[in-house]
């Protein structure tokens, strides 16, 4: 079963239990999905869907942040619901000593140095590591290889 049907299947669950605030989220994850097809004319594989989930998910991070400052308790809560419902749709995330270990391989594979080769090596770790680990987490990684 493809990511895209499982989110569906999930939304039908939902509205058959009357899940209002797992519903919203759902929705608003379908409507990135299908506005990123619409946009790209492409139809997502799970590598895509995994990528439109990662970006709401940092979305939220950032206005649960926003919300924390000015002292908007509750709207905190209603993103860190939404982040709970989308991080149910992520593959499982490589711990930092597994993405340690990635970068070093990549470093070794690419033949970099230093801080100069910065860019080759994480632009072959986006591509390797996408939807497997927070690009925050691989790029310390990668200064820290480099460093």
């Amino acid at each position: 079963m493809s990511l895209k049907d499982r989110i569906n299947d999930d939304m039908k669950a939902a509205m058959r239990a009357k899940d209002t605030s797992r519903l919203g989220t759902i929705r608003l994850l379908q409507a990135a999905l299908k506005q990123k097809e619409v946009d790209e004319r492409v139809e997502l594989d799970d590598t895509a869907v995994v990528g439109v989930v990662d970006k709401l998910i940092k979305q939220r991070k950032d206005s649960i942040e926003a919300f924390t400052k000015a002292g908007r308790q509750d709207l905190a809560d209603k993103e860190a619901a939404e982040v709970q419902v989308l991080q149910a749709y992520l593959p499982a995330r490589l711990s930092a000593e597994e993405v340690a270990a990635e970068v070093k391989a990549l470093v070794a594979e690419l033949g970099a140095s230093g801080p100069g080769d910065l860019g080759k090596v994480m632009g072959a770790a986006k591509q390797r590591l996408a939807g497997k680990a927070e690009m925050a987490q691989v790029s310390a990684a990668v200064k820290q290889a480099l460093g």
